[in-house]
């Protein structure tokens, strides 16, 4: 059976924007290698710094030369290995225990370059201060961000608690642009919701996989088994989830299939980068107590289910959704997910830097790669009636520059044809509020419930495992 995970804290976490990435945290051993390095080339790179101190026109720091010739030399291998400095490494620690100090929105970036408020959260300062979804985010402390990029401007409205931020917001039905002073608080985010959609049916979302994502999934399973006595079926949403922690992932599939099935394989060059996980306690708990799984109904290893996919679910999303597609245990609807397949490790290199590096790729229980191709969908059904919105638009893996090579086969990009006739078909779609996943109007929840019924749904008219263009 596959190596215990309690002393090797794994991630695989996405981002909203669109790039997911995958770490491990661990003291797995360096891989002995032949000392090769060139010295030749090591001396130009010495030359080169000695240069530039000396010769550009202000001076500048030799470590912070050195630093920068890390993290292009990191930058280059693929686009999820990283050189990481120690407000990197926080942020990421924040992320995945799910506590951040900030206002508490979700967001993505808009077609005009400024940050667009998907929602905000329940009860969040952002909430408290009037903030909607669809306003558009033009200044932050009146600094313009059109040019500053998502992560830049998640910077600059995190910050110290208690103090305060100025957001310039435009929105549709106001004439003026609104001025909005935010304070900053710490943010603890629920990464699970649940609710009864219809009698007999059950809807459970997983935004992100947290260290809480697990114990909240059982306690919300509960709930509804609680609510709804008679479940005939559950749809499973992870949508937009951008992935997180690995052992949530083994948790979560674990919920549904048979004790010790296998969830996940990953394989690489180091011995302890090539295991396999499976549905265990040991694989799937953070910390030694009680096995948060113990206490769900055990009709839910059985109860038809549906897990509902888009191109915004990467990574540890994808891992959920191939093991229980390759068990057979779930039918899975929506569109092809990201393609974010591989395993990266941070590595200490010093007292407070560390090297975020893809050590390996993950494979689903059947051996397929997710790598550049991702899980497509057995139902291929459109975020809407007409089309696939803007979720059409986003990169995938396989579009990201230098990614990383999958099994060879089956790579899937965007489509490069018909872009004039694809943009016209999604105008319509700007126009509208961000969906709310869960509502009365989401389509895509609305035909797996169909599903489950045992009626037909309304499949994509596109071919089935492509995406729309992007258009440049």
């Amino acid at each position: 059976m596959g190596s215990t995970l309690k002393n090797a804290g794994l991630l695989a976490v996405g981002l909203a924007a669109g790039a997911a990435v995958t770490m491990q945290f661990s003291a797995l051993a360096y891989k002995p290698v032949e000392p090769s390095m060139p010295l030749d080339q090591l001396q130009q790179l010495a030359k080169a710094v000695e240069l530039i101190r000396a010769d550009y026109v202000e001076p500048v720091e030799g470590g912070k030369l050195l630093t920068s010739a890390i993290s292009g030399m990191v930058d280059s291998l693929d686009p999820h290995s990283a050189y990481l400095d120690p407000a990197a490494f926080r942020e990421l620690r924040e992320g995945t225990e799910g506590k951040f100090v900030g206002l508490g929105i979700e967001i993505g970036e808009s077609d005009d370059g400024y940050v667009e408020i998907v929602s905000p959260m329940e009860d969040s300062p952002a909430e408290r201060a009037g903030i909607q979804a669809g306003d558009r985010i033009t200044r932050i402390d009146g600094l313009d961000v059109r040019g500053l990029g998502l992560e830049e401007a998640v910077k600059r409205m995190r910050g110290a608690p208690g103090s305060r931020v100025t957001l310039t917001i435009a929105r549709a039905s106001a004439p003026q642009p609104l001025v909005l002073t935010v304070e900053r608080q710490e943010i603890v985010q629920k990464s699970v919701k649940a609710k009864i959609v219809e009698p007999g049916y059950g809807w459970l979302r997983i935004a992100q996989f947290q260290e809480p994502t697990v114990d909240d999934m059982a306690e919300k399973l509960t709930e509804l088994a609680r609510r709804e006595p008679h479940l005939k079926g559950l749809v499973l949403d992870l949508r937009n989830d951008p992935g997180g922690l690995l052992q949530g992932a083994i948790g979560v599939a674990a919920a549904f299939l048979p004790e010790g099935a296998e969830i996940v394989s990953t394989n690489g060059q180091l011995p302890e980068s090539r295991q396999r996980f499976y549905g265990q306690p040991e694989h799937y708990m953070l910390r030694s107590g009680r096995d948060p799984l113990a206490s769900i109904p055990k009709m839910y290893k059985t109860l038809p289910l549906v897990v509902l996919v888009n191109t915004g679910s990467a990574s540890a999303s994808e891992i959920v959704a191939g093991a229980l597609q390759d068990h057979k245990r779930a039918a899975i609807v929506g569109t092809q997910t990201f393609g974010k397949g591989s395993v990266q490790t941070i590595r200490p290199i010093g007292r407070d830097a560390a090297v975020k590096l893809t050590t390996a790729r993950y494979f689903t229980p059947h051996g397929r790669s997710i790598q550049a191709r991702g899980i497509v969908p057995d139902f291929a059904v459109d975020e809407n009636a007409e089309n696939d919105g803007l979720n059409a638009l986003r990169l995938r893996e396989a579009d990201l520059d230098h990614h990383l090579s999958g099994d060879g086969s089956g790579e899937t990009k965007t489509r490069p044809d018909d872009i004039e006739e694809q943009m016209a078909l999604l105008d319509a779609a700007r126009d509208r509020q961000p969906l709310a996943y869960g509502s009365a109007g989401d389509f895509q929840l609305l035909q797996a419930v169909q599903h489950l019924k045992g009626l037909p749904v309304q499949l994509s008219k596109r071919p089935s495992g492509t995406t729309l263009a992007r258009h440049h």
